[in-house]
C-alpha cells in the first residue's frame, strides 16, 4: 500500500529518533495493523480504510531508524480546523516522552499554524492533551452522527 501527496515534507529528529509527514515512509501494514487490532478506537478497521484515513489526512510516522514505531494524523482544512486522531506509540517506547513529542512537533507543523480549533478523542490520554491546551468541551456543544456499520 502506497499513499502519495504533491506537498512538501517535513522531518525532526531527537536523538535516535525521527518524526516524518513523508507519505512515503509509512509503513501502512504496520499502521492497520496497530489500528486494527491493538486500538480501542479502530478495532476491526479494514485496510483499505486505513490507506483512504491517510490518504485524505496529514499523516506523521514516528521512526526509530528504519523503522516505524508510532503514527498520528490530522484531518483538516489547513486554514480553520484540524482533528487530531489514530496517535499512538507502540508499548515498547512509551514513558520515553515520545507521544509528547509527537504531539508537540505535529502542533507546531508549518501548514498547521493559525487555526482555530483543533479537536480529538481520547478515553485515556487527557492528561497528555491537557498539557497542550486541549480541554474538554462543554456537554452539548459538539454534536456527532455516528454510522455503527463503518470501521
Amino acid at each position: 500500500m502506497r499513499v502519495t501527496s504533491d506537498m512538501s515534507q517535513h522531518e525532526w529528529r531527537r536523538g535516535e529518533y525521527e518524526i516524518s509527514d513523508d507519505r512515503a515512509r509509512l509503513d501502512l501494514r504496520f499502521v492497520h495493523e496497530f489500528l486494527s487490532g491493538q486500538s480501542y478506537w479502530a478495532r476491526g478497521r479494514d485496510a483499505e480504510t486505513v490507506r483512504r484515513s491517510v490518504e485524505h489526512s496529514l499523516p506523521f510516522g514516528l521512526y526509530r531508524g528504519e523503522r516505524q514505531i508510532g503514527f498520528a494524523r490530522v484531518v483538516t482544512d489547513r486554514a480553520t480546523f484540524a482533528w487530531l486522531a489514530d496517535v499512538f506509540v507502540l508499548d515498547e517506547f512509551r514513558g520515553e516522552g515520545l507521544g509528547k513529542w509527537l504531539v508537540e512537533t505535529i502542533l507546531a507543523h508549518p501548514e498547521l499554524q493559525g487555526l482555530r480549533r483543533w479537536t480529538l478523542g481520547t478515553r485515556d490520554a487527557q492528561e497528555l492533551y491537557r498539557r497542550f491546551g486541549f480541554a474538554e468541551t462543554p456537554a452539548g456543544f459538539f454534536m456527532e452522527k455516528l454510522d455503527t456499520s463503518a470501521k
